[in-house]
This record gives C-alpha cells, structure tokens and sequence, in this order.
C-alpha cells in the first residue's frame, strides 16, 4: 500500500496496512485472504508467500488452465473444455480482484477472466448473454442464463459478494436455477468486474439504482415472466440486495444468505485488512477519513421495514462480519412475512449440509435458496414468518416440520 506521505486516490494508506507483515503470514499459512475461521488450507497456491504475490500467482495457475482448456477444445472435448475454461475463470477473477487500482495487471488479468468466459458461453449447453445496459451516463453489464423451452420464466437476478465478479454463478453444469426452470441473471454492478474496470465509483445508493435500469431492460424481455422476479443476493450482495428489495416494489422475494447488511464497522474495522482496502478502491476515497464517511452511509437500519415482498435470511451463528444480535435486532424491524436462518458454530460461508466449499459457485445454499425462490414465484407463503430458525447439525434442515424455532443455544 501507499506510504502515508503519498497518498493516493482509491489507495490511502490505512491504519490496519501498518499490521501488513502479520497479514502476509496469515495469507501464507493459511492460503486465505479472509473468512479464515474455516479448516483446511484455501484456494491460494502454496508458492503464494505474501498478499503481493497472489496477482501473479494466481494469474499463472489460470493462463495453465487456460491452455489446458483450449488444447481438449482442440481435441473435440467440448465438455471438458468447458468446464476446465470455467476453473481458469474463478483463477483469473481471483488474481484480479487483490489489484485495487485500474493499472495495465488489472486490465490483463481481468480480460482473460472475460476471454475465458467468452469460451465458455460459446461451450455452455444452453444459452447465456452477455448483457450491456446504459445507465447513468455509462454501462453496466450482466450474464443472462436462459432456461431452455418456450413462454416465459421466472427470474433469479443474482447480486455477488464484494470480492466477486457476475462469471462466480452459475456453473453452467450445476446451475441451480436453470434446474428448477428458472433464468438466472448475475450482475456486474458498481463494485464490481466491469464496472470497476470502467471505473463506476461505489456510493452508498448507486447499486440500487443500476438494479432498476437493468430490471427495466429485462422486465421487457419475452422469455421473463415479469411477476415472478426474486432477487438473490450473497454475501456483501446481501446489503446491496436489501437495498434493492427496500426500493423496488417489481420484486416478488428476496434471499440474503450470509448476512452483510449490518454495520460495516465490523466487515471493515474487525474482519481481515482486505475489506478496508477493497472499499477504498471501489468508493475511490482519497483518505481513510473520507472512506469512512462514505461507508457510513452504506446502511439498513431504520430501511429494514421498507422492504415490502418475502424475505429470506441467513446468518452464521458467529459470522466475524454479522454479530448476531446485530442480525436480530434488524430482523425484527422487519413488516414483510420474513424469516431468519441461523447456521449454529458456523461463521461467514455457511451451509445447510455443512463442511467447506473452496468455490462460491459449489454452495448447496444456491440449491436451498432457489428452492425457496421458487416457492414464492408459486405462492406459497413464508412457512415461518417473523421467526427464526435454527439449523441444528443433527436436525434435518429449514424444511422440517421439527425445525428448531428459537434464537439462543441454550433456550
């Protein structure tokens, strides 16, 4: 990072970069660069030493993928080509997003996360646009997946986490929306892949914004059913998407698993150095001063009770980002039929079935949570609402009848 006698725009100095040489061991022991309370090493190469080498590193195990998947294309491999092209997406999205400046590295690596993509929607076995939508004097863009079969279909519009880009979900083989005979549209929206890279600046209301012009693009699409749109949204995605279930009122549900839509004191000032770094990058604040300011607008308290349409949420028992009060305590201004999914002993990448997923796009809570979309496209009510329930590890899941009702352990 910057000296503090140089500061830079999007790049400040920080306060926590002081503690880089112990962030740079985490990273090396561990092959993680946040979410760290999980078992096992993570997806960072072992010849990754410190939170610098990562671009490069990461970069080079992608463009071997990237060689591997074109010489099976070459060999008439089309399936496998495909799906080793995807592998090579997810290492390209990963060396990319450390980079926290518009430099010539960031450009390289993110057009070869695009290059790859482009591969695999030419190898998909159904169709998938690549969206571009004008807005606010600029584009914003997406990945429409088009469940296959005439009229039209219900819409899962997928919100990324914060360290994501729209090309983390679906796999096109294990798209979990396509199965349930749904479209799915994952969003580049401002924080995010394409709009980082055309420099769209982060603010405290613009992802909702954006939202809306590209609803308004695909509510008109023949293929979409236009009463049955649910947005899901994952991670850090989940603030962004109780914002846009809190403005839009063309919404049939919501689903925020892995809850981020608390204060971002505790993301940015008590969760791994990389958060505060990515939100200066993505506000472009000059000073830690001024990103703070920022930040502190990026808020739902006293918007919960906005939101008007089904809400699912999902929080890790001792999610580090989500203190579980915290989730409570805006659970409960909550006026739509909602409930509230508590994961007991897990942390931020929680799971119904339980264990770990090295990859976004292999959690079984895309599978639990279309599920549940789908459920509300039918009209099925909100089964529990205004109520919590607690996934216990021997219990047999949200769909239960014997699923535990209670917020505390030891109720």
């Amino acid at each position: 990072m910057p000296s503090p006698k140089r500061p830079k725009v999007g790049k400040p100095h920080l306060k926590r970069d002081n503690q880089k040489w112990v962030y740079d061991w985490v990273v090396k022991e561990t092959g993680k660069v946040f979410h760290f309370q999980s078992d096992g090493r993570g997806r960072l190469p072992q010849s990754v030493r410190s939170h610098d080498m990562i671009s490069k590193h990461m970069g080079l195990s992608a463009a071997r993928l990237e060689r591997l998947a074109a010489a099976e294309e070459t060999a008439g491999h089309r399936e496998t080509a495909m799906d080793i092209y995807y592998q090579a997406v997810l290492n390209y999205l990963d060396a990319q997003h450390v980079i926290f400046e518009v430099n010539d590295e960031k450009r390289f690596l993110h057009g070869a996360l695009m290059r790859c993509y482009d591969k695999v929607r030419e190898l998909a076995p159904y169709r998938i646009e690549h969206v571009d939508v004008p807005w606010n004097g600029t584009v914003v863009s997406g990945n429409l997946h088009l469940a296959p079969g005439a009229g039209a279909k219900p819409l899962v519009f997928y919100v990324p986490g914060c360290d994501q880009t729209k090309e983390a979900w679906p796999h096109p083989y294990y798209n979990q929306a396509l199965q349930r005979g749904m479209h799915a549209f994952s969003f580049d929206g401002p924080g995010q892949g394409e709009s980082n890279l055309r420099g769209i600046r982060l603010t405290a209301d613009n992802y909702e914004a954006a939202t809306s012009a590209v609803l308004d693009y695909l509510l008109k699409r023949p293929e979409i059913d236009p009463k049955k749109v649910g947005v899901y949204a994952l991670s850090f995605g989940s603030y962004w998407g109780m914002r846009i279930a809190a403005t839009e009122r063309r919404l049939c549900a919501v689903a925020a698993p892995w809850s981020s839509f608390v204060d971002n004191y505790y993301l940015l000032n008590e969760e791994s150095p990389r958060y505060k770094q990515l939100f200066a990058f993505l506000t472009q604040s000059k000073s830690e001063e001024e990103l703070d300011k920022v930040v502190a607008e990026m808020t739902m308290e006293g918007r919960m009770g906005e939101v008007t349409c089904p809400t699912l949420l999902v929080s890790g028992e001792f999610d580090p980002r989500g203190p579980l009060e915290e989730v409570y305590r805006l659970f409960d201004q909550m006026k739509a039929p909602a409930e509230l999914w508590v994961m007991p002993d897990q942390h931020h990448n929680n799971s119904v079935i339980g264990g770990n997923r090295s990859n976004v796009w292999e959690s079984d809570m895309h599978a639990f949570v279309c599920d549940w979309l789908r459920e509300r496209f039918n009209g099925v009510p909100v089964k529990h609402p205004g109520k919590v329930l607690r996934l216990e590890t021997s219990g047999a899941g949200p769909n239960s009848p014997s699923v535990s009702l209670k917020r505390r352990w030891f109720e």
